[in-house]
């Protein structure tokens, strides 16, 4: 990519002729501009003034706006009296009808009708009355204006840097040039509001009558108690406020740093803020504006100077391919009350009707060329195949605006994207092609899994169970190069990612996360994301689930220690209760089928009952059934015995849970 250099002015001439400035005045010079990211810009003109009034030329529909952010500041103090306005009045019925048209000489063709001027275009005096002396002023207002637009470049590297670039476009449709001005852009948009306080405002009022009503209920009165005011009375009242300072005129060494830094924001928060000091003119000011400026010794708190050359030489430092030659070409970039500022250095000039691109920052980053398996519904084959995307971090101060790019690598195109709004330290990933290298598909498994001690109240157990969604990537790289690939994961609604992969990004905002994957040459490799959600359910102290929760949380180092040693105690109750239960159970399945076969030994013998062959078999049946009805003489004196044990544990337990109260478990580890 070619070096760029400062400031690229292009000569962007808008369709239709010049309809004159917005707001204007022959007075007080255009010297400083600001233009944001929500269609308005904050002007500043100032001069010296020799008169007892500063006219000024708005446009109807702006005078509103116009006297809402109008700022008046004179050096010296405020000699400004007053600010007056036409209004515009609506004419009634009866007023006079307008002279005809006199009649066009014959012979004479007759031009085209003049388009009629709306009334909110038409351009109107505000006036600011002064005292009639002289008079140093700086006014600032603010005003409509296109928005700025940014544009950047990246040019990656293989060593894990990329060099960044931002540029500013900027458009001038106010009606007038900007010659040598102060250019600053902030990337935000301040609260900004159209004003209507141009347009005169009479409310309805309520109309009282009076018909002679009679008083329908005698009104009560009030009565106030006598008191001795000789005592006097204590009041308890705030401290009166300190009066503000005198607006004074500043020191002579004082002057130079005020005026060396008067368009350095980094001082001031906004643009619509009170404009700063200038000089009064003289020999010795036009001298110090003809002549180059000494840089001032670094660290001095007066001026942002030490700053910007803090800042071009690490410029320098870090300068990549696509890094310009002149640092001091770059804008100083400094954050006030939360948005970012760039401050243009030099006097720029920007004709009317065209538009200006400015160089903002130039940085080396760390950055990459990646892939990025991200299906997009504009483009269906993005469902197989990744894009090819370019990955780097904001390593800036400042928020990078949301607009285009475009990547080089190795000295070639690759392609353009679109970068979203980028804050400090954030990372962007830009696609801008799509690599059919590489084939992508997925597939979903759903199970529970996992027993978590929730809560314990009134002797009720509660327990979570993480419903477990696993998605897994499978990977074919069909290129003879080691790939990386970066998978976009659109995250399930209130779940948690369980143990990602090293590198993961859980972007939360975006509901979704960023998954790495390294894939060999000719390969194939598979990623697994495992997403669950915890789900609280009631459960039986005696179920197996109860059991693993129980003793996952008493195995837990951040467990209570009092419910814990609760727990341990009803445990071991449980534990004996548990296995009588077991007992009670095995039993009785033997039980049912020792019943059974004495159903059908004596069935049988009932069958060979009067056969006389059958003696033998009949003597074995018998022996079995003795056997039998023996056994399950002892089963059911055990299970008399394992019922009386059963019940006595089952109170022992009762009583041991009765006072466990555990309102919320610690969160599961991942």
């Amino acid at each position: 990519m070619r070096r760029l250099i400062g400031l690229l002015t292009l000569g962007l001439v808008f369709q239709g002729c010049a309809r004159g400035p917005n707001i204007a005045t022959d007075q007080l010079p255009l010297r400083r501009v600001v233009v944001y990211r929500n269609g308005v810009g904050y002007f500043e003109r100032s001069g010296r003034v020799d008169a007892d009034q500063v006219k000024f030329k708005v446009r109807q529909r702006m005078i509103g706006d116009f006297l809402a952010t109008l700022a008046i500041v004179e050096h010296g103090g405020s000699s400004v009296r007053s600010a007056s306005f036409p209004l515009e009045v609506e004419q009634s019925e009866n007023a006079s009808e307008p002279e005809p048209p006199k009649p066009w000489p014959r012979g004479k063709s007759m031009p085209p009708p003049a388009p009629p001027v709306p009334d909110s275009e038409k351009m109107r005096d505000v006036m600011l009355y002064l005292d009639g002396k002289e008079h140093d002023l700086a006014i600032g207002y603010v005003s409509e204006t296109p928005v700025w637009r940014p544009s950047y470049r990246v040019v990656v590297h293989e060593n894990g840097a990329a060099d960044l670039q931002a540029w500013g476009i900027v458009q001038n449709l106010s009606g007038e040039n900007w010659n040598g001005v102060k250019l600053s852009l902030v990337a935000g948009a301040p609260l900004a509001f159209e004003s209507t306080l141009g347009d005169p405002v009479v409310p309805r009022r309520p109309i009282v009558t009076d018909n002679g009503e009679v008083i329908a209920a005698v009104p009560t009165g009030e009565t106030s108690l006598g008191e001795d005011t000789s005592q006097g009375v204590d009041i308890i009242a705030p401290a009166a406020a300190p009066p503000p300072p005198p607006m004074t005129e500043a020191a002579p060494e004082e002057a130079e740093a005020a005026d060396y830094d008067s368009n350095d924001d980094s001082k001031r928060a906004g643009g619509g803020a009170a404009p700063a000091r200038k000089r009064s003119a003289g020999p010795t000011a036009t001298r110090a504006a003809s002549a180059p400026r000494p840089m001032p010794a670094p660290g001095n708190p007066k001026d942002g100077v030490a700053e910007r050359r803090r800042y071009a030489l690490e410029e320098a430092r870090l300068a990549g391919l696509s890094a310009p030659r002149k640092m001091n070409a770059l804008a100083a970039v400094a954050v006030e009350a939360g948005t970012t500022r760039y401050e243009i250095p030099g006097a720029i000039t920007v004709p009317n009707e065209s538009a200006t691109m400015v160089l903002l920052l130039s940085r080396r980053v760390p950055g990459e060329a990646v892939f990025l398996f991200a299906p997009d519904g504009g483009v269906p084959d993005s469902a197989s195949h990744p894009f090819r995307v370019a990955r780097f971090t904001n390593a800036t101060p400042g928020l990078l605006e949301r607009g285009p790019i475009a990547v080089f690598e190795k000295g070639s195109f690759l392609g353009q994207g679109m970068l979203e709004s980028l804050p400090p330290k954030a990372t962007a990933t830009v696609p801008f092609a799509l690599e059919r290298s590489l084939a992508v598909e997925s597939e979903r498994k759903y199970e529970q899994q996992g027993a978590r001690l929730a809560r314990i109240e009134a002797g009720e157990l509660y327990i979570e169970r993480d419903n477990v969604i696993k998605t897994i990537y499978k990977i074919k790289n069909g290129s003879d190069k080691r790939s990386k690939l970066v998978v976009k994961h659109l995250r399930q609604p209130g779940s948690r990612l369980f143990r990602p992969p090293s590198g993961t990004e859980d972007n939360t905002g975006t509901g979704s996360a960023l998954v790495p994957l390294e894939v060999r040459a000719h390969a194939r490799a598979e990623l697994t994301v495992d997403e669950r959600q915890s789900g609280e359910q009631r459960e039986d102290w005696l179920s197996p689930l109860a059991d693993e929760a129980v003793k996952t949380y008493l195995a837990d180092p951040r467990r209570d220690a009092e419910v814990a040693g609760k727990l341990t105690q009803a445990w071991q109750v449980r534990q004996t209760l548990r296995r009588a239960l077991d007992e009670q159970a095995k039993f009785s399945d033997e039980q049912s089928e020792l019943e059974k076969a004495s159903r059908e030994t004596r069935l049988s013998l009932q069958a060979i009952e009067k056969n006389a062959q059958a003696a033998d078999l009949r003597a074995k049946l018998t022996r079995r059934l003795q056997e039998v009805t023996s056994r399950l003489e002892q089963i059911t004196k055990r299970l008399i015995e394992l019922k009386l044990a059963i019940n006595e544990q089952q109170v022992r337990f009762r009583d041991a849970i009765r006072d466990v109260r555990l309102l919320r478990a610690p969160p599961p580890k991942d």
